[in-house]
């Protein structure tokens, strides 16, 4: 076998995507531009850049260096971070595009890397490979040409499925011409879904297979699934933003306002052109519009400082370093699997706290994809498994089984697609089932295209009935049974049978399928038993199927091959024609029984949908499966109640059916309906909407849905397309969180504001392309309650202190203007004006946004409804941000005017940084030693900074104006009481209202619940009364 090229001019060279997967953002040569754009598109970054142009260009009071040395920390620290964010990206991109393959080259088989292949290469992938690329089937070493994939690093459903290549035989004995069109008839054959081998999918029961490449990279239906990556940006951020314009708007208004005095204040000649300090010829000959836009930029570089340069680095190293904490804790830790809790974005930490919906997948990560028998139903006789043996209901013995209970195990064992693998060495070759006469049921292991029918057939193997091959046995007296015809499952009919040939020679039709596509063509049995049978398995959450039976005639066989014979080789219409085969077959049925299988949910799933339902997050199921199956396991995972009235939103075609669907369902008009909604303090809505009818109603009707959705408690989405759930997380405005552990959910995950990746048996796709990965579903509730909630109020509280201390910093610096004609003096020495947000007062806020807790742990995950405290960014609210504002606002006037009054006019050393590092200190509610260390060592590297810093003649400073100035500063006992003063009078309110709070507010809260409880509960009784249903 060899990729040779079609001779004659057919060949037309096209150019395809190479194999390489790409998640990361940057690379060597667009990381510097890239970087440093998305960086300067923050509006602190691109002041600060335009401050130290100024500084540079003109001649400003400050040195350019007080700009640029923390502008360039700030980038430089930042670039680093994201920088190894992104070459953890590329690391997982290398092992997976550097992965071994074996590809057909001249002839004989060549190993080399997954990037290096291409359309057309011919590809062998072993068992329990990964698929490379999208591949088209040519070549199984099985006998039927068949070999059998795992989905679960694409869609999480761990069952087999079966993919059909049309030239049996080994890969290296056979010829494969591909052409883009077909010149002559005999060249046409069939290539469909059924031989297309998907990238992420994993080679099951088979040996090895030989494929051809068809969509390589990012052309894969695996990517194309994916979306473009997006910069997600939190409401933290956002916040940060606004109170940046805000503060920008001061600084301007404070800039212009000096100008103005200043030029009000030199009106009078005597202050225009004191005799100190004469203009000279150029100066007076200057233009005043010039001077003006001279003395409004130096003001404005002056009073620069208002604006927290060092804000934003903080934050990235605060979101870096804490992200640590997920990591390292242990009750996110999966001992079974060794998986912990893992980062890939640092930058949305505070968005777990922020968290309204959560939109999750069902398979895989809500479920373990496990079926297992629990229950049936016999001939209207409910039984259920004791010591492996099927019992009868109240009974403990192990009785004889009866003819129907024969009939219904037979059945069980025989009605299903399984496959069958045997554990033997790959040497020997073969047929794997060539041994089936002999076989041992120790070293059989079955594969099903449904996790259902692998239970079933288990449970049969488990009661004395194992399939071995078209073998069914009974321990006792094997019988052979042989396949006539197979009548496929499909989601209209809801059921399959299977026609059989007994060892009688008889022929027998079983059909197993829901209740409502099995119930209504059945004719004898115990019908009205059953049904209520299935309607208690059902309320146990358990997934139910009707199994019923059919005998032929030797007249009725003739008559039904020839049926699905004419409707198998139909030309036209074919699948309309083998639907009524089927629907003329499967009629007249025996009722045999039912089953009832359990889909074993993860651990504690009920448990953390309720914490988060608590917790005042929506939580909306998003899956592919049919109706039935997800309503089944919202039932049995608490995501539904019995008690909630279910809405339905299904199957519909076109936008006038949905939009009359929507009037029957909400009422004509829409608002009567929500006013219903709301007024229902005891009912809760659930709504069950399918993805056809999602984006008819999302076409018309968005508005009436998205509000029906508000008020309702739950939201299940069914037989949703990967790319649909992609749009769910986009029609809802606040904070979105979506969670899956497949392929098919990275859109969904990408598009949402925070991504959480489910670390599954297999394939990681989910988790590469999340913000967050965790390895069970009940690791959510921890991770937004605790973390979450400590993520939140820790950068709240430091972005409020930020703007809070540079307020306290520069609005000195405004006040010492007046008292020095606006001759744009500085207040500060330039070493402190540089040093003041890098060194001073970095580390106590930092220190205490990664360590704070302001509740503890464990009361924080025992009561959910915390979290609601938190909600809507409320600790960001413009109210705060004002209160934070004023503060330091009246700070500053304390240092400055106390400064002033106690120590005469020697206003140049004040304690600003001091009390802010103090107020700080009252805020911190978690004490720990790095707290009492950076907090008061802070303190203390000040004082001895400044006693270098001003006690030696540095020779590399042009100017020294500090020398000696803080050494007989602090020698004077009047400095000393005058800090202790001014650091009280600016606490004592800080103190009182502490105090006040956490003293009488708790007895004030309970006071106004008892009167708000009383005024309600007053007018419900009248209310209740007046309607007689008191």
């Amino acid at each position: 076998v060899a990729n040779r090229f079609p001779q004659n001019g057919h060949y037309v060279p096209q150019r395809f995507a190479d194999n390489r997967i790409i998640s990361s953002k940057y690379t060597i040569w667009n990381f510097v531009p890239k970087n440093l754009f998305e960086q300067f598109r923050r509006i602190a970054n691109f002041y600060f850049l335009i401050i130290f142009l100024v500084q540079v260009m003109t001649h400003t009071p400050t040195s350019p260096v007080t700009s640029g040395l923390p502008l360039f920390f700030v980038i430089t620290v930042t670039a680093i971070k994201q920088g190894y964010e992104d070459w953890l990206r590329h690391k997982a991109d290398n092992e997976v595009n550097g992965a071994p393959v074996f590809v057909v080259r001249s002839g004989s088989l060549v190993q080399t890397r997954s990037k290096n292949i291409r359309v057309g290469d011919i590809v062998r992938v072993a068992k329990d490979e990964t698929f490379p690329a999208d591949l088209a089937l040519l070549s199984s070493d099985r006998a039927d040409g068949t070999c059998h994939i795992t989905t679960a690093s694409l869609d999480g459903e761990t069952n087999l499925k079966v993919c059909l290549c049309e030239s049996v035989g080994s890969g290296r004995n056979i010829t494969i011409t591909m052409w883009c069109i077909a010149k002559r008839k005999s060249s046409v054959g069939p290539l469909g879904q059924e031989s297309l081998l998907l990238r992420g999918a994993r080679l099951k029961n088979t040996k090895e297979i030989f494929g051809v490449a068809i969509y390589t990279g990012m052309e894969s239906k695996m990517a194309l699934n994916y979306k473009c990556k997006s910069q997600k940006r939190s409401a933290v951020e956002k916040s940060m933003n606004t109170f940046l314009i805000i503060y920008l708007g001061i600084l301007l208004f404070e800039a212009i306002l000096s100008t103005i005095l200043k030029y009000a204040w030199q009106a009078e000649n005597k202050w225009d052109e004191p005799f100190y300090n004469q203009k000279t010829e150029q100066e007076r000959n200057s233009s005043p519009i010039l001077k003006f836009i001279s003395d409004f930029l130096a003001f404005l570089v002056l009073y620069n400082f208002i604006i927290p340069i060092s804000l934003y680095v903080t934050v990235e190293m605060q979101k870096f370093l804490g992200s640590f904490f997920i990591g390292w804790d242990l009750d996110l830790y999966h001992e079974e699997s060794d998986q912990k809790a893992q980062v890939n974005t640092s930058d949305l930490n505070e968005e777990l706290g922020q968290v309204e919906y959560v939109f999750t997948d069902k398979t895989g990560t809500l479920t373990e994809n496990e079926m297992h028998f629990r229950e049936c139903s016999i001939n209207g006789v409910k039984y259920r498994e004791v010591n492996g043996k099927l019992v009868p209901e109240g009974m403990n013995d192990d009785s004889q089984l009866n003819l129907c209970e024969l009939l219904f195990l037979k059945a069980v064992s025989l009605c299903h697609t399984v496959q069958i693998s045997y554990d033997q060495p790959d040497d020997l070759g073969g047929d794997p089932f060539s041994h089936a006469n002999g076989f041992s049921s120790n070293n059989m292991e079955y594969y099903a295209s449904s996790p259902d029918e692998k239970a079933l057939v288990e449970a049969a193997k488990r009661y004395g009935y194992i399939r071995a091959r078209s073998l069914t046995a009974e321990v006792e007296e094997p019988a052979e049974y042989k396949l006539l015809h197979l009548l496929e499952f499909d989601a209209d009919r809801r059921r399959m049978s299977v026609i059989l040939q007994t060892p009688s020679g008889g022929k027998v039709l079983f059909t197993k399928g829901a209740e409502s596509a099995v119930l209504p063509f059945t004719t004898s049995g115990e019908i009205e038993k059953t049904r209520l049978h299935v309607d208690e398995f059902a309320l146990k959450g358990l997934r139910t199927l009707v199994v019923a039976c059919r005998h032929f005639s030797p007249e009725e066989y003739a008559d039904v091959d020839k049926h699905l014979s004419a409707a198998r080789t139909a030309l036209q219409q074919r699948e309309e024609k083998l639907q009524e085969a089927f629907n003329y077959i499967e009629r007249d049925l025996q009722l045999l029984g039912a089953t009832g299988v359990e889909d074993k949910l993860q651990d504690k799933v009920q448990e953390t949908i309720e914490a988060l339902r608590l917790a005042g997050i929506k939580v909306w199921v998003l899956t592919g499966d049919k109706h039935e199956t997800a309503v089944s396991v919202s039932l049995s995972c608490g995501h539904f109640h019995r008690t909630m009235n279910i809405l339905e939103l299904l199957q519909q075609r076109s936008d006038n059916d949905c939009a009359e669907q929507l009037r029957r369902l909400f009422g004509f008009n829409w608002t009567l309906f929500l006013s219903r909604i709301n007024e229902d303090h005891v009912i809760q809505h659930g709504l069950v909407v399918d993805g056809a009818s999602l984006s008819l109603a999302l076409r018309e009707h968005e508005k009436l849905f998205m509000e029906v959705c508000k008020n309702c408690s739950a939201v299940l989405c069914c037989r949703m397309a990967p790319l649909q759930k992609a749009k769910v997380p986009v029609l809802e405005k606040p904070i979105t969180l979506a969670i899956g552990d497949g392929a098919n959910d990275v859109s969904m995950i990408q598009e949402a504001h925070v991504g959480i990746g489910i670390m599954g048996k297999e394939g990681r796709q989910a988790v590469r392309n999340s913000d967050y990965a965790i390895a069970r579903f009940k690791f959510l509730a921890k991770l937004l309650l605790v973390h979450g909630h400590f993520y939140y109020i820790r950068i709240a509280t430091l972005v409020q202190y930020f703007f809070y201390k540079n307020v306290c910093f520069i609005t000195p610096q405004f006040l010492y203007q007046f008292f020095c004609l606006f001759s744009q003096q500085t207040l500060y020495d330039s070493v402190y004006l540089t040093l003041y947000n890098i060194c001073f007062t970095s580390l106590p806020i930092l220190v205490y946004s990664l360590f704070e807790q302001l509740v503890h742990p464990h009361v924080l995950q025992n009561k959910p409804g915390l979290y609601r405290d938190i909600s809507k960014n409320s600790l960001l609210s413009f109210r705060t941000f004002l209160y934070w504002t004023l503060l330091g606002f009246c700070h500053a006037f304390i240092f400055f005017f106390g400064s002033y009054i106690l120590m005469g006019e020697d206003t140049s050393l004040m304690g600003n940084g001091q009390v802010s590092v103090n107020v700080l200190a009252l805020e911190t509610h978690f004490w720990t030693w790095m707290n009492h260390f950076v907090t008061w060592g802070s303190i203390a590297f000040y004082f001895i900074f400044s006693l270098f810093y001003g006690g030696i003649i540095w020779p590399f400073l042009h100017t020294q104006d500090m020398y000696f100035v803080f050494v007989q500063l602090l020698s004077s006992g009047s400095a000393w009481f005058a800090i202790i003063i001014i650091i009280i009078t600016c606490l004592f309110p800080d103190v009182v209202k502490k105090v006040f709070y956490r003293h009488l507010h708790c007895r004030f809260h309970s006071y106004v619940l008892c009167v708000v409880s009383a005024l309600t509960f007053v007018p419900f009784c009248l209310r209740v009364c007046d309607s007689e249903r008191w």
